[in-house]
């Protein structure tokens, strides 16, 4: 038998007991990070134990939405429970991009329990050069 101290722990464990799994039509938050890197936008999703077939993204405008589901590991009818942490159900985020981003070029990839999503910055959007003509002679700013 397994064997625990933390009392935070014992009480996280608790409320998400009392909060059920995560349902289709009440989903559990999925923790991620975001950050630009260079031309593009990335997002990563912890879905640890998430196979790549139970995930489902969607883009409508500017509202990206992540889905996924956790199901139950088969186990045989002698096995008995002694300790169960790990989360199951489903589990979403939304996102509102920018319209500085190029939604239509999304670039999703899965590995090792992180699905990371990688957006490119829209051409519109990045920095460009305007000439401006001032009589006869046109000078050029860098922005």
């Amino acid at each position: 038998m397994l064997m625990r101290t933390d009392p935070f722990r014992e009480l996280d464990r608790l409320a998400q007991q009392l909060m059920g799994p995560g349902t289709w039509s009440k989903p559990s938050a999925m923790p991620m990070d975001a950050y630009r890197e260079g031309d593009e936008y990335v997002v990563a999703f912890d879905l640890p134990g998430v196979t790549a077939d139970a995930i489902d993204i969607d883009v409508e405008r500017n509202m990206l939405t992540v889905k996924a589901e956790r199901r139950p590991a088969a186990k045989a009818d002698d096995v008995q429970m002694e300790l169960s942490e790990r989360p199951l159900g489903a589990f979403s985020r939304q996102l509102v991009l920018a319209d500085t981003l190029d939604t239509e070029r999304i670039q999703a990839d899965y590995d090792a329990g992180v699905l990371t999503l990688r957006i490119p910055i829209a051409e519109r959007a990045k920095p460009r050069k305007v000439s401006i003509g001032v009589g006869s002679r046109h000078k050029e700013i860098s922005g």
